[in-house]
């Protein structure tokens, strides 16, 4: 099989997984929502602050709960060494990063659209600019945080306290992602007469490109050791 194929079948397997897991998924889902509720009354007095920083609540609601989602990335591979099992079959170590970076991707864009409409009521915002730009951002964001989160939960899966170590690597880490992320998906809702989107896009695509491509390389390097 080649490494394409590889990681299809990671992602494949992962998803099902993901599937016959909708229960904490939907806790995932109201756990963000929930975020999202308490900035929204944080800012209750300031509607026209809700609506000028919707695009940072959301993220951060968002960010919050990838990480209740990326933590079950190796869940089941590190129960009963499944996962020592997993790398003694013949497949490229790199597929299996990718492959579970890919389901992880597909996890947190369903959560992303979930959570759209939620953002959409609580602060009274809509889609002024361009739906193009906003789901690019919402891809490329998404991704920007599954590569180095799914990293990071291999390293961190076998560790005591995995829960708190995981945020605490990944949060510095990902700042550009998010900072890209949030003003141009700020773009994308409030209108961009400038034209400043499409130079965030490119800063998101660049961060994405090399996560994309050094993670799996440290992953081998963790996993073979």
């Amino acid at each position: 099989m080649t490494v394409l194929s590889q990681t299809l079948a990671v992602a494949a397997k992962d998803a099902r997984i993901e599937w016959r897991g909708r229960a904490r998924t939907a806790a995932i889902l109201g756990f963000a929502g929930t975020v999202l509720l308490l900035f929204s009354f944080a800012a209750a007095a300031d509607t026209k602050t809700l609506t000028t920083h919707a695009a940072g609540y959301f993220w951060l609601a968002l960010l919050l709960g990838s990480v209740l989602s990326l933590a079950d990335a190796f869940r089941i591979e590190t129960e009963d060494d499944a996962l020592d099992g997993l790398l003694l079959l013949p497949v490229d170590p790199r597929a299996i990063f990718l492959g579970k970076a890919l389901a992880r991707t597909g996890a947190l864009t369903v959560l992303a659209l979930m959570l759209m409409p939620i953002a959409a009521v609580l602060y009274n915002v809509g889609v002024d600019g361009s739906w193009l730009q906003l789901a690019a951002f919402i891809v490329l964001g998404v991704a920007g945080l599954a590569a180095p989160g799914t990293l990071y939960s291999a390293m961190t899966s076998q560790v005591r306290g995995r829960e708190v170590l995981l945020p605490l690597l990944l949060f510095p880490l990902v700042v550009p992602v998010v900072l890209a992320v949030v003003k141009g998906s700020g773009l994308a809702l409030a209108g961009d007469p400038m034209g400043q989107a499409s130079s965030w896009l490119g800063v998101l695509a660049v961060f994405d490109l090399v996560y994309w491509s050094v993670c799996p390389l440290v992953f081998s390097a963790v996993v073979e050791r």
